[in-house]
């Protein structure tokens, strides 16, 4: 199958012999089970081998006793059109992000456009354009979630009501337009929501040309649905402003590789001492100014595990079903009826961790042996990662 085919029947899948297998769910990160059977690109059974049916199946993989993980999700990229990024006049991004292990992707904005239109009946008419684009052309075979409108003054509720029934189901990051209030933020927001939009707000120092400082109280006041880049893209707010958003509400909190990393510490540590690490979501920010980052997800993942002294299970469960829950996206959790989108790893060769979570408890990424998008397999040994311990393989049928 070419890369950037729509997705095709993918038959019976066997996944056997996982020597770990990681949820995405934070109530149970580790599942006492070996294998996975999927029908058509869902996941139909999850246990072990013994007690499944495993037979007649199209593919069969041994698992080689590595780790299975749900396919991870970057919540906060900045895609424009194709596997293109005017921002880094770079090619292949996006398919090289798949070979870091991410299987879906979420815009924030399509606010990389060489010049992007910024009147209502242009920003709408992108935003569709780039739902619809995105919604026919998977590069790596990547579901990437576009079309997020950057909102400017003038709109009113009917433009948002246009946008959910076109299919737009998120807001570019507030903060990146001409509204700089939050009032009038939050008379939009509250529309978007009644309509069915999320929103996510740009938090810390300007970004990008347009972009203007947002600080805690106009993000309070905003009350979107996710505070976006909460340690900052890349300037972050002062650490007394980061433990009032997560104090002062309850919405989402996302954390960016392309931020601050001691706020990025900052705001889990806070989020575990609250007992909310339910809130947590993780975005790498890319393209950005600091580049395209393939493994900016795994090693968002590894610094939390490292250094912010977050189990590695649980850090991993914030860019799978945490993102899954707060987005409403049926990937990121290994149960039944779920996408079947898994990312397939092991210790890296060398690494002082002699399990998968020890290595990254140690700071170590994981080697990937294989990514399956919708029961597919889209790449074996990844180009981007170390070299894996262990690979997984396709068995004779």
């Amino acid at each position: 199958m070419h890369p950037t085919a729509p997705t095709a029947p993918a038959g019976k899948l066997v996944i056997r012999n996982i020597g770990l297998l990681l949820s995405g769910d934070l109530a149970q990160p580790i599942l006492d089970a070996d294998t996975i059977v999927c029908q058509d690109g869902l996941i139909q059974a999850v246990g072990l081998e013994r007690d499944l049916d495993t037979s007649q199946a199209d593919l069969h993989i041994d698992a080689q006793g590595c780790c299975l993980s749900p396919g991870l999700i970057d919540g906060h990229v900045h895609p424009v059109f194709g596997d293109w990024t005017p921002r880094q006049n770079q090619l292949g991004w996006i398919d090289s992000f798949m070979n870091g292990g991410v299987t879906s992707m979420v815009s924030a904005g399509e606010v990389h456009l060489p010049g992007r239109p910024r009147d209502i009946l242009g920003l709408k008419a992108l935003a569709i354009t780039a739902q619809r684009c995105y919604e026919a052309f998977r590069p790596g075979g990547v579901k990437v979630i576009a079309g997020a409108p950057v909102i400017e003054q003038g709109m009113r509720e009917q433009d948002f009501a246009e946008l959910a029934a076109a299919g737009i189901k998120t807001l570019g990051e507030i903060g990146l337009g001409t509204v700089k209030d939050g009032s009038t933020a939050r008379q939009m927001v509250d529309w978007a929501r009644k309509h069915g939009i999320q929103s996510t707000i740009h938090t810390g120092g300007p970004s990008t040309p347009g972009s203007s400082y947002v600080d805690a109280d106009m993000i309070l006041e905003t009350d979107p649905d996710i505070i976006g880049h909460i340690n900052g893209g890349h300037t972050s707010l002062p650490i007394n402003q980061i433990r009032c958003l997560c104090e002062g509400c309850d919405r989402a909190i996302e954390i960016v590789h392309n931020g601050n990393e001691f706020s990025a510490l900052f705001a889990a540590r806070t989020a575990r001492e609250r007992n909310e690490l339910h809130r947590v979501t993780l975005g790498t920010d890319s393209p950005a100014g600091s580049g395209v980052q393939p493994t900016g997800i795994l090693r968002l993942i590894a610094l939390l595990s490292s250094v912010g002294g977050i189990p590695a299970e649980q850090a991993i469960c914030f860019a799978t079903g945490n993102t899954a829950r707060i987005r409403e996206l049926n990937c990121g959790l290994i149960e039944p009826g779920r996408s079947a989108d898994f990312v397939l790893m092991d210790t890296a060769q060398h690494s002082d961790g002699q399990t998968l979570l020890e290595s990254l408890g140690k700071g170590d990424i994981p080697g990937i042996g294989m990514v399956i998008i919708d029961g597919l397999i889209r790449c074996h040994r990844s180009r981007n990662t170390p070299p894996a311990s262990r690979v997984p393989q396709v068995l004779a049928a």
